[in-house]
């Protein structure tokens, strides 16, 4: 019978992804086996294939794969009434299946680095909590920092998706010689297919697993780029978390030659302490904003209102979406996650900003 090998082949895939949902309990285990063992050998290889087409194939994959379900969908609707006794096993069957195969391989792919250890620990950096008072004065080291490199920019370059590849790519580079975590090989940045439609439900770039490839909206004001495409290529080192792979992008693109990098990264990580302290001290916010250069205050009414072109009321709908996204990831505080960059940035900083306190 035909439900048979359906149902065979239905326990075996049912087994493996058990096998890797019960391996991903252990992130000890992940980190030694997988994120630093088999996944870097296993994306390497899968960039180098991307790397060969010059367009985002991730793209094509995902659109093939919705489209693919849609004629099933349509396909069963049409053939609703003459479907066999049999079918009504063999058809939830092979849904099963399907679905199966996509979470194993999402899994072996990248999906695992979801399991392993906080890059900060790697890393070195600590998680001591700061307070209000503490987070404004970061945040008024940022400001300076961040006037200061402004100041040192001059004409921001227009991007093209290559040169970010090689830039960011340099970066990383420099890097590894300070962690081995930044090793990046078979660099493999895209721009989205279709940057309109990205641009109108509000991501800045992804990484699609699948594919290896980390992609861009090259939509983007040119100042955030920089900072956009070493996030990105932090996903496809194996930082699944969104905040890890701030932290990964802003340490490499801070610590690049290329100060319209050094720039890109500061001004993001500007938005998170300001947004931060704009909801725990509303007046200290305003202090420090009104500190800010008119460029920098230029820079961040052109990147909102690129947004209010593109995006809309759609951002909202899409905010929910993700958050829902994350916490089904094992990301509980769901897209505030993001914040817990401040944290890290506070213990990178801390014993400087309270030099710099002491100074004044």
């Amino acid at each position: 019978m035909i439900t048979r090998p359906l149902s065979i082949r239905s326990f075996t895939l049912v087994g493996i992804a058990i096998l890797v949902y019960l391996f991903g309990l252990f992130p000890t285990l992940v980190q030694k086996y997988y994120s630093t063992g088999f996944y870097p050998y296993i994306s390497s290889a899968i960039r180098f294939i991307s790397s060969l087409f010059p367009f985002a194939i991730g793209d094509i994959i995902y659109v093939l794969l919705i489209g693919f379900v849609l004629y099933k969908i349509v396909r069963f609707y049409k053939r609703r009434k003459s479907l066999k006794k049999q079918d009504r096993i063999a058809i939830p069957l092979q849904v099963l299946n399907f679905f199966l195969i996509l979470y194993i391989i999402f899994k072996i792919v990248w999906g695992l680095n979801y399991s392993r250890p906080s890059i900060s620990e790697e890393l070195g950096i600590g998680n001591e909590k700061y307070n209000v008072k503490e987070l404004v004065v970061l945040g008024n080291y940022f400001v300076n920092k961040t006037n200061a490199l402004k100041l040192k920019q001059g004409k921001v370059p227009v991007y093209t998706v290559n040169e970010l590849e090689f830039k960011s790519a340099a970066a990383y580079t420099l890097m590894t010689q300070k962690n081995k975590v930044f090793r990046y090989q078979n660099p493999c940045l895209k721009s989205v297919l279709n940057s309109w439609i990205i641009s109108k439900i509000g991501i800045e770039g992804y990484y699609a697993p699948l594919s290896g490839e980390a992609n861009m909206n090259m939509n983007l004001p040119d100042f955030v780029k920089p900072y956009v495409s070493c996030h990105e290529i932090g996903h496809q080192l194996g930082i699944a978390y969104e905040d890890e792979a701030n932290l990964l992008g802003y340490l490499t693109a801070s610590n690049s030659p290329d100060v319209n990098y050094q720039y890109s990264a500061n001004y993001e990580m500007l938005r998170y302490i300001l947004f931060e302290i704009r909801m725990k001290s509303p007046e200290d916010y305003k202090t420090l904003r009104a500190k800010l250069l008119p460029q920098i205050l230029a820079d961040f009414k052109a990147e909102k209102e690129f947004w209010r072109k593109y995006n809309g009321d759609m951002f909202g709908y899409m905010d929910a979406a993700f958050d829902r996204f994350l916490k089904l990831n094992n990301q509980k505080k769901g897209i505030d996650s993001y914040q817990d960059i401040v944290i890290w940035l506070w213990n990178i900083y801390k014993s400087e900003v309270r030099k710099t306190e002491v100074r004044r």
